[in-house]
């Protein structure tokens, strides 16, 4: 073992690019925003509500539907409409008894469509 492969993990070199730092400092949002972040791709690391999200990138759906889709208690999707719509990922409306759900805006949309399509690359 006397001879170790350098690694690309960790620079070799004292110099610090001032420049670079700088710059990327400047322009760096506030922490309790990249916080925000994490918190909402955390909601999107549960694979029910991933189902919920692409079932509701389909088409707007009531409870029920989603619960025999997804072959699931209408409580259990319920509650996860909830932490969905908490993290303003999905909206409802009301019709007459029955309220539909539905992806809350066109950036829902395309964090699903950018992370299938991250995930089907060759």
């Amino acid at each position: 073992m006397a001879n170790k492969p350098v690694t690309a993990d960790r620079c070799d070199c004292e110099v610090i690019h001032d420049d670079v730092v700088n710059e990327v400092r400047r322009k760096m949002p506030k922490e309790e925003t990249l916080y925000d972040l994490a918190e909402t791709f955390k909601v999107f690391g549960d694979s029910t509500r991933i189902r919920i999200l692409w079932a509701l990138d389909e088409s707007e759906m009531c409870v029920c539907d989603i619960a025999s889709l997804l072959n699931m208690t209408q409580s259990a999707i319920s509650h996860q409409l909830r932490v969905l719509k908490q993290a303003k990922l999905v909206k409802n409306r009301r019709e007459g008894k029955v309220v539909y759900y539905s992806l809350d805006d066109e950036h829902v949309r395309l964090i699903i469509d950018q992370g299938m399509a991250h995930i089907n690359e060759g």
